[in-house]
């Protein structure tokens, strides 16, 4: 049967062939440290948890909810941005609440894509910032993905040759997967061309308080004038290790938040009532959940960096979030980021994200993700550095096995 238009429009999924390496390895018993998904492995916050329990009882909960959110949640959404950001929101046309970031930005690009629409992306990034408007029949073209002078050109350059011209561009910092954070003088720089440009700005925070520095990572919506073509999307399933919670917000642009909230209407009834109020909770808070979760990844990023360091595999300290972007080490580059990541799987007991599956331009590097122990992270190292004394060998058999494939 001929697979019908949208999924043929989706490349085969990278990271499935490690999965299925993955699973197959547990299956027969080994033990395998997974460094891959960045599925957080903390428990929700006790209060947060309490709050859910508590609301679960009032069977009045157990009805349909509001797709936009309820308006104590989407209040508290705005106190949030006023606190942390110095931004002001209207929570009735300003915000909408979402099943995680993932679903916003889907439904966005579903809300505002026609067919043949560009769309400018980072590469790599996060796949359903490409991906999502693939399958709204938008068109991406690729962009680099730092936050620089280099960025701008690209972007300038993207709007003088791209046909028809562009609809909007995705920002994504701090950066899944590159762990990259962008300053406030960059935001004002891509919000001024924006405007001149009439492009849309779709900007994913979902690491903004994941951050490592003194300086916490700015808002897009902090530049006067942003409001007028930006939305952001927030998650809390990274800030308040809610991930199966599926709770999260779009802001901004009041047109944008109003074709999202419109397609999210004709989708579902929003998340289940406690949850959205059990959020509220946790966004209404003293913000020392927050704290908590971020000094454990802090200290696992300084073992991270710090046992792989001295077993030979060099990774960069991330700023922020819950990422390291490492370079395949030197002897395995040439094998590609997918062959490597194998690899490690099959003779390290350790898995982690080929960075090609975050973008073509990832390929050299792999996501290491900071969701095991710290007991756990020095153990992987320990498995790396056999695995890499013995490099020479486990290169020669992958060549081999190519070989006579």
């Amino acid at each position: 049967m001929e697979e019908f238009h949208k999924t043929k429009r989706l490349p085969p999924y990278v990271f499935e062939q490690v999965n299925r390496l993955k699973a197959s390895a547990r299956a027969a018993g080994r033990d395998i440290i997974d460094l891959g998904m960045g599925n957080p492995d903390l428990p929700t916050p006790q209060s947060i948890v309490d709050k859910l329990c508590d609301t679960v009882r009032d069977p009045r909960t157990h009805r349909y909810s509001s797709s936009k959110g309820i308006p104590g949640l989407r209040k508290a959404q705005a106190a949030y941005y006023a606190r942390r950001f110095g931004v002001k929101l209207d929570p009735e046309t300003q915000i909408v609440a979402t099943l995680g970031s993932k679903e916003g930005f889907a439904n966005m690009a579903q809300a505002i894509t026609a067919p043949g629409d560009v769309v400018l992306c980072p590469d790599p990034t996060y796949p359903i910032h490409a991906f999502g408007f693939i399958m709204s029949g938008g068109v991406i073209r690729s962009m680099q993905a730092t936050p620089d002078e280099g960025f701008m050109k690209a972007l300038d350059r993207a709007v003088r040759h791209s046909i028809p011209k562009p609809l909007a561009v995705i920002l994504n910092y701090p950066s899944n997967p590159t762990a990259l954070t962008a300053t406030l003088d960059f935001y004002r720089d891509v919000v001024a061309f924006a405007r001149k440009h009439d492009l849309i700005i779709l900007s994913d925070l979902a690491y903004s308080e994941i951050y490592f520095g003194d300086a916490p990572p700015p808002s897009v919506l902090e530049v006067p004038g942003a409001m007028d073509v930006a939305v952001e999307f927030t998650s809390m399933s990274k800030t308040f290790s809610m991930p199966g919670w599926r709770m999260g917000f779009a802001v901004g642009n009041e047109r944008l938040i109003g074709a999202l909230t419109r397609v999210k209407s004709y989708l579902d009834y929003g998340a289940f009532t406690p949850i959205q109020v059990a959020a509220t909770a946790a966004l209404n808070g003293d913000g020392s959940d927050i704290e908590e979760v971020r000094e454990t990844y802090r200290k696992r990023r300084d073992v991270l960096v710090d046992s792989f360091g001295k077993a030979g595999f060099d990774v960069p300290a991330p700023e922020a979030t819950m990422f390291a972007w490492a370079p395949v080490p030197e002897k395995f580059r040439e094998l590609g980021s997918l062959e490597f990541s194998k690899l490690l799987i099959e003779k390290a007991d350790v898995a982690v994200a080929p960075g090609v599956g975050f973008g073509e331009h990832g390929d050299d590097h792999v996501r290491i993700a900071l969701v095991e122990n710290e007991h756990r992270i020095r153990q992987a190292a320990r498995n790396i550095k056999r695995f890499l004394a013995s490099a020479d060998t486990n290169l020669h058999n992958v060549v081999s096995l190519s070989a006579h494939r």
